[in-house]
């Protein structure tokens, strides 16, 4: 059983015991429901006490059982609190660390609560979509009011538990402990306080009223709609909160299943479940168990203080590590510190950071132009220019002067880091750790595993990723890894439709309306054209069968190569990040269509978005194919947390089991017919094609 049972005098005590957050499973249920049974046929127990084994009272649901017939099979979480409910013996729960989802909701089906200092207290449903299912929207509004709890319903963020006992009128808490410590005497003590209290007080009994009802709603439904248009999560909350203040609670509690259930079913909470889970399996690698021995990570050097370098820095010094910052010429450095200050002042402006933390971190950053002073490093990453005789010049010196042990790591984009480590006699020690841009912002972090990286340097690498707050997924070595090689795909076909007909703002427009945070052309300015210019020309080298459209070549032959100079696709203004179309663009883009004899076709928004998007699901199938990636749902973290897909989609494979991969490959057919496409690359990749053939999806 996960919970345990123990009796002390008269007050039975049942301890969910099911880590790491005591998550409501099938067994966690069963016995909470005997433990109840066992006190109330004990005429010795006068009462009971719920609480939680460890670091957490209950953090919900067990997300082992997503999708399984255990999540669902009785007794479920509605029954066990209406077990609890219905006791005639006094329940009370005892609340520390963590009570979110169900935990706070079997809370709220307790007589009474008691809550330790410092608990983080939420109802985060709607994160994954969904509205809390098991009496949330029905009981918090009666125990802590209707606006505080609408608002922690709607935004699913955690609130401190000694901030909510001091809200007026709440019956959230009915006593505070006075430190975690005394949490379990307290509790004992009130459960004998009120053993022979009757009657039971129930919170669904409270009253649940607001006084400006009709307008307060209404309100509440404008400002979730501006904030959440492409999620139908927030406003049902609303829905949800609002029966609670004009039915019965029966009524209300029908209702909110009827909400949850439907919710369950759309394409957006399929999604935010999705990355909800697939973010916790990144992180698990098949071959490198959890049990593995970890290297000690206590002091952090960078190569290179240009614009990636800084960003890597400021990582590891928000994370407390103290950094060395190599340079070869003092103007550099002073360059990336004034970079590195000038970024944590604008935080320090806008009130994100305080000044003695600023401070804190400015004196952990070092500078150094020489290599020798970087021995003591524990792990050591490279950030210099994109090129190979660059990266072999650095790695050479780093394996002459950096100790035994130490972890050395290449923020390459696309280079193969196996000829990288083998520019050292020591490959085992180097990994690729692939940081996007601004890397002090992006979440996704590549971790990228050569063929001699050892498995401790793996974990190490994951566990280094999850201290500077970074979602990392797991790569083998190819050109472009998963993201670049994907995105690559993306590219030649938005300079297929300049080709054929379209205006850069038409693509860029038609893929933003679908979700993207950006366009491909917006995307190129803000990252540098030159750098896709410089790959292309490698490309044109090593691959020359490879077909691209020249607009992006003669883009760059006019010097215009992004934000960075002012002039792109697009034109900016200084200060600004707003794209303004430029008619010398357009123009160029016309001349080129001409020489080529092509008479431009209107293409629609449809057709830009699916050659777009399933230029990624083919590419990605045969990176899945191939081994590079693990599993689909990394490819989707990779594509949400570093590419700005649109989160409520999922991620380009889930999008794409979403639409059917029948569908997926009959476009692709079409896509081949065209003359001025590649017809090779829309050759579906074979693991497409049979999952296709076979009714199968990738996640």
């Amino acid at each position: 059983m996960s919970a345990d049972y123990k009796v002390h005098g008269d007050v039975a005590v049942i301890t969910l015991n099911n880590p790491p957050v005591n998550g409501l499973g099938l067994s966690t249920r069963q016995a909470i429901v005997a433990g109840v049974e066992q006190a109330l046929a004990d005429p010795a127990v006068k009462a009971l006490v719920v609480t939680g084994h460890g670091k957490a009272f209950s953090g919900g649901a067990d997300i082992r059982e997503f999708g399984t017939p255990k999540a669902i099979q009785e007794p479920n979480l509605l029954s066990v609190i209406s077990v609890i409910e219905n006791s005639h013996k006094p329940v009370v729960a005892a609340v520390h660390s963590v009570a979110m989802g169900g935990g706070l909701e079997l809370a709220l089906g307790c007589h009474y609560r008691i809550a330790a200092p410092g608990a983080s207290i939420a109802l985060p449903e709607v994160k994954i979509g969904l509205i809390p299912g098991a009496g949330g929207t029905q009981r918090l509004p009666r125990a802590l009011g209707v606006e505080p709890a609408l608002n922690m319903i709607v935004s699913g963020e955690a609130i401190k538990s000694e901030m909510l006992a001091m809200l007026p009128g709440q019956k959230l808490f009915d006593q505070m402990a006075s430190s975690p410590d005394s949490l379990m005497d307290d509790a004992l003590s009130l459960a004998r306080q009120m053993a022979d209290v009757r009657p039971l007080p129930k919170v669904r009994d409270l009253p649940c009223k607001h006084p400006q009802g009709d307008a307060y709603f209404q309100f509440a439904r404008n400002m979730v709609k501006g904030m959440a248009k492409n999620y139908p999560a927030p406003p049902k909350c609303v829905d949800a909160v609002e029966a609670a203040t004009q039915k019965k609670f029966a009524d209300g509690m029908t209702y909110e299943r009827e909400l949850f259930i439907n919710l369950m079913w759309t394409p957006e909470c399929r999604a935010l479940r999705h990355l909800f889970t697939s973010q916790r399996a990144a992180s698990k690698i098949a071959d490198v168990p959890d049990t593995t021995p970890v290297r000690n990570i206590q002091s952090v050097a960078i190569i290179g203080a240009g614009t990636m370098g800084g960003g890597i820095a400021m990582n590891f010094l928000n994370a407390g590590l103290p950094v060395k910052l190599l340079e070869t010429k003092q103007e550099a450095l002073d360059r990336g510190i004034a970079t590195i200050q000038k970024n944590y002042e604008a935080q320090v402006k806008k009130g994100k950071l305080k000044e003695d933390k600023y401070a804190q971190r400015m004196a952990l950053l070092s500078t150094t132009l020489s290599y020798s002073d970087l021995k003591d490093a524990d792990l050591v990453i490279e950030a210099v220019f994109e090129e190979m005789g660059v990266k072999e010049a650095v790695f050479k010196q780093l394996d002459a002067v950096m100790k035994p042990g130490a972890i050395l790591a290449s923020n390459t984009s696309t280079l193969d880091v196996n000829a990288i480590a083998n520019f050292t006699q020591r490959p085992q020690d180097v990994v690729g750790m692939h940081f996007f841009s601004p890397a002090n912002v992006m979440k996704l972090l590549e971790v990228v595993r050569g063929e001699k990286t050892a498995k401790d340097v793996l974990a190490t690498a994951m566990a280094v990723a999850k201290k500077i707050k970074k979602t990392a997924v797991v790569s083998g070595v190819c050109d472009g890894f998963i993201g670049n090689r994907m995105i690559e795909q993306y590219g030649r076909q938005a300079g297929f439709l300049l080709e054929e007909g379209c205006t850069p703002q038409q693509v860029d427009k038609a893929v933003e309306k679908f979700g993207f945070a950006m366009g491909p052309f917006r995307m190129g300015d803000l990252a540098g054209n030159d750098i896709g210019w410089a790959i292309r020309k490698r490309r044109y080298v090593e691959k020359p069968q490879m077909k691209y459209s020249k607009t992006a070549d003669l883009l760059c032959e006019m010097g215009r190569f992004g934000q960075k100079v002012g002039k792109g696709w697009y034109d900016y203004q200084a200060g600004k990040r707003d794209a303004i179309p430029n008619k010398d663009v357009e123009s160029m883009v016309v001349q080129h269509r001409a020489a080529l004899g092509i008479t431009a076709r209107k293409i629609s928004d449809e057709e830009i978005v699916q050659r777009l998007v399933f230029s990624l699901v083919n590419e990605a199938a045969h990176i899945l194919d191939e081994g590079i990636a693990a599993k689909a749902s990394d490819i989707d973290m990779v594509y949400i947390t570093g590419y700005g897909f649109p989160i409520y989609r999922g991620g380009p494979m889930l999008y794409a089991d979403q639409i059917g991969l029948f569908n997926v490959v009959q476009a692709m057919h079409r896509f081949a017919a065209n003359p001025l496409d590649d017809a090779e690359f829309w050759k579906p990749a074979p693991l497409l094609a049979r999952l296709a053939a076979e009714g199968k999806t990738f996640n």
